[in-house]
């Protein structure tokens, strides 16, 4: 049953920019700020959620300045060769043995939390509810960027890829699921417009197979305005909280840079600790 009057956090993607939102859920987790009800995540932002909802206080740091950053990871060698530019297979088999996520913490009955993915066939968004023998499968799924990563992941028969292609700021959805206070973490500064690229040849090229996918690119950029139209002019009775970046925030789509990446975690960090000293000022 979908909670009314609930508290939602939803979390932007954005690759190596998640770094950001692994400093803040990390401030909450050392200060045990956890008033949501209700989570939504896409791409990064889905599995900085899973490591919050698990407890596991910098699983995420470390997944993003030591997995991260090699060449095992991103390789624009594999790439012109003909294979992933982003190497998710790799990154997934490592980090589930050598430090899983606590699926038992995770899965705790009073929240609930969705992954978002977009759906090759009608390039529409879909939020899956994980379990526990599909959760790694949807967040990898969620981060499956295509070009950059060539594959898709099949979830009961059903192919999905990059869940912030169809849906970027997924706060409609935490909107439609009752959510009345929403708390938005962001990995791209206030002022970031996105803008339509001038052609999707590239697209084209790469996704010929996928014609819902290209239609899907193609209104990307509207669709992000809608969702920042929508967190800074909301219904009445809606509250919407919206932590960005810095305007001059040094981490991109792939920085590889580990200070880099570090500087960006801190921001982060720092962002947490103010959200949560005005946090009862901010509900609405």
């Amino acid at each position: 049953m979908e909670k009314s009057n609930g508290i939602a956090l939803v979390v932007e993607g954005g690759a190596m920019r998640g770094v950001f939102s692994t400093g803040v859920l990390d401030a909450f987790l050392t200060n045990k700020f956890n008033p949501f009800d209700l989570y939504i995540g896409v791409s990064a932002g889905a599995t900085n959620i899973a490591s919050f909802l698990a407890e596991m206080y910098q699983r995420n740091l470390k997944v993003y300045t030591d997995y991260s950053t090699g060449s095992d990871f991103i390789n624009w060698r594999k790439f012109i060769s003909g294979g992933n530019l982003v190497d998710l297979d790799w990154l997934w088999r490592v980090t589930i043995k050598e430090m899983r996520l606590d699926l038992e913490k995770i899965f705790n009955p009073e929240k609930e939390f969705y992954i978002g993915v977009t759906s090759i066939d009608t390039g529409q968004a879909v939020y899956l509810k994980p379990e526990r023998s599909n959760l790694e499968e949807m967040l990898k799924a969620s981060s499956a960027i295509p070009v950059l990563y060539r594959n898709h992941i099949k979830i009961k028969n059903i192919s999905y890829v990059d869940g912030g292609l169809a849906d970027p700021i997924p706060v409609l959805e935490a909107y439609r699921r009752k959510a009345r206070n929403i708390l938005v973490l962001r990995s791209r500064p206030y002022s970031y417009t996105m803008k339509q690229g001038p052609s999707n040849y590239w697209q084209k090229l790469f996704l010929k197979g996928s014609p819902k996918l290209v239609e899907t690119f193609s209104r990307r950029a509207q669709n992000y305005q809608e969702a920042i139209d929508f967190m800074r002019n909301p219904p009445e009775g809606i509250g919407i909280v919206e932590i960005n970046p810095p305007e001059n925030f040094p981490v991109k789509r792939l920085t590889k840079d580990i200070s880099i990446l570090k500087q960006g975690y801190c921001c982060g960090y720092e962002a947490g600790i103010r959200i949560m000293e005005q946090w009862p000022h901010v509900e609405r």
